[in-house]
């Protein structure tokens, strides 16, 4: 803009010019620096927000190893110190922040701190650190080596606090800088601000997963929401057909670690305690409602304590229905046998009867199996004697469906695959029942193949014939080669007729 003859005029704009970029690099300087202040502002609601967070955490543990020292007293005292050690040290740098605003009429006004010197001075002399500097490397790696020496050496945790706490030199262009040099040196004052929030949210941080490590998930199993589960509390403990239910849901928390010193239910004492609760074993009684009654007694500060067992659970008679279910699926498949088990609850298997057409009794603990003939439906019907001599009877529909058509396979993939013609030349056609619930045996027994630009040739069998091998001889690179018209048999029953199988393609290598 300076070279050459200028008028007048054209000085006055290019001078204008300078001075509006100039004004640019001052707005996007005292952006950077509010930037930086909104940063810390959010830097400290998430100390905060932390801060209480690690209480709570560190409160929970000490209820817990003041209720059960033996589990919990030793990892409270490790919480503690880290606890005593982080607050230790986030104090420190606090009273640094402290002293570089404290001469800031306006401790918002981020924007009017760009100054350095005050940081400088106070961390630098010359080529040396002054004294302020040393003791503030000091506190950063003492409160390392301290953690690092409460959690050990071979805790994962403690590489990374090493790092997060590191103060080596760092690296500056082809040479190294100290760390204290490289992270405040020349830097406006609200950046060292900044820095030395950042600072305290890693201590807190670092904190709360000192806790986690430590405990390893005892005290998160212990003390969270994750320790609940839900009980179902129904107002009475049978309902009938069309009425509605009726209760609540509520939140109970288990401690298997939780001894009660005395366990009673209806005037028997319950010795066998497991995951904190007593296992019950009795008799159920007659038909009818039945109470369970008695209570659980604990120690709490040498006093016993009782909480009362106040329950009931309904005895029904035995069911007069027969239970039926195909051991496979809800239908029964023409061609193949289908295992089924049918009984009927409460009465022995050798006093029930089952019969169908296809139905055939292969043991005598209610094992059939079911070989379907022609139709699209059968009808098992059940009958058996209660030990009362009394007769019950029951039927149910089953539907009965064709094996599904299988699928075509080249080399026991299907779809679409990709080989060379060696290869085509020397695969088997196979075919298979993917997702079908049966192990079922299938043999190839011909196919069709068509080569582009070919005549489709007919094989028998699975393997290809030498016409085939003659058509895929003149096949072309990026050729698909199609094989359909899939037939195959049921190894075992050739008499059933298994549909044609979907067809493959093969692209020529």
């Amino acid at each position: 803009m300076a070279s050459g003859k200028l008028s007048p005029r054209q000085k006055m704009i290019n001078l204008m010019y300078l001075v509006f970029i100039a004004m640019l690099a001052m707005n996007m300087s005292k952006e950077v620096l509010s930037a930086f202040g909104f940063m810390n502002e959010k830097l400290v609601e998430n100390n905060l927000t932390a801060t209480q967070k690690n209480t709570q955490t560190l409160s929970n543990l000490a209820t817990k190893a003041q209720e059960q020292p033996e589990k919990y007293g030793d990892l409270y005292q490790k919480a503690n110190t880290i606890n005593q050690l982080s607050k230790d040290f986030t104090s420190y740098l606090e009273s640094k922040k402290a002293f570089f605003l404290e001469k800031q009429e306006d401790p918002k006004n981020y924007e009017s701190m760009d100054q350095s010197n005050l940081v400088d001075e106070h961390f630098f002399a010359n080529d040396k650190f002054t004294e302020e500097g040393q003791e503030f490397l000091d506190q950063i790696n003492g409160y390392k080596d301290e953690v690092v020496s409460i959690l050990g050496e071979n805790n994962p945790l403690s590489a990374v606090i090493k790092k997060r706490f590191d103060t080596s030199d760092q690296k500056k262009g082809a040479g190294t800088q100290p760390w204290l040099n490289n992270r405040y040196e020349g830097f406006p004052l609200i950046s060292t601000v900044t820095n030395l929030t950042s600072m305290q949210m890693d201590v807190k941080t670092t904190e709360s997963e000192i806790y986690s490590s430590l405990l390893g998930g005892q005290l998160e199993s212990d003390v969270s929401m994750s320790n609940y589960k839900t009980i179902l509390i129904p107002e009475k403990s049978a309902f009938f057909q069309g009425e509605n239910f009726k209760g609540k849901v509520v939140l109970g928390r288990y401690d298997a670690s939780l001894q009660p010193s005395e366990v009673i239910v209806n005037g028997k004492t319950i010795t066998k305690i497991e995951d904190g609760g007593a296992v019950l074993d009795f008799p159920a009684g007659s038909v009818g409602e039945r109470e369970v009654k008695g209570k659980f007694v604990f120690i709490e500060n040498g006093e016993p304590v009782e909480i009362a067992i106040n329950s009931s659970y309904a005895v029904i008679p035995k069911p007069n229905s027969a239970v039926i279910s195909a051991d496979k699926m809800n239908v029964v498949y023409r061609g193949v046998p289908n295992p089924m088990t049918i009984s009927i609850p409460g009465i022995p298997d050798n006093l029930v009867k089952a019969t169908a057409p296809g139905l055939n009794s292969v043991s005598g603990s209610g094992k059939y199996v079911m070989t379907p003939g022609s139709g699209r439906e059968v009808t098992i019907k059940v009958s058996g004697t209660l030990p009362n001599g009394q007769s019950v009877s029951s039927s149910q529909n089953f539907r009965i469906k064709d094996i599904p058509s299988p699928q075509g396979t080249i080399r026991k993939e299907s779809g679409h695959v990709v080989m060379p013609k060696s290869s085509l030349e020397n695969a088997t056609v196979g075919v298979q029942l993917p997702d079908f619930d049966f192990d079922l045996k299938l043999s190839t027994t011909g196919f069709t193949l068509k080569v582009p630009g070919q005549g489709a040739v007919v094989v028998r069998g699975n393997k290809m014939n030498s016409a085939a091998k003659k058509s895929i001889a003149k096949a072309k690179r990026g050729d698909v080669v199609t094989i359909f018209d899939i037939k195959s048999s049921l190894v075992g029953n050739s008499g059933y007729k298994i549909k044609n199988a979907s067809p493959v393609s093969v692209e020529i290598q």
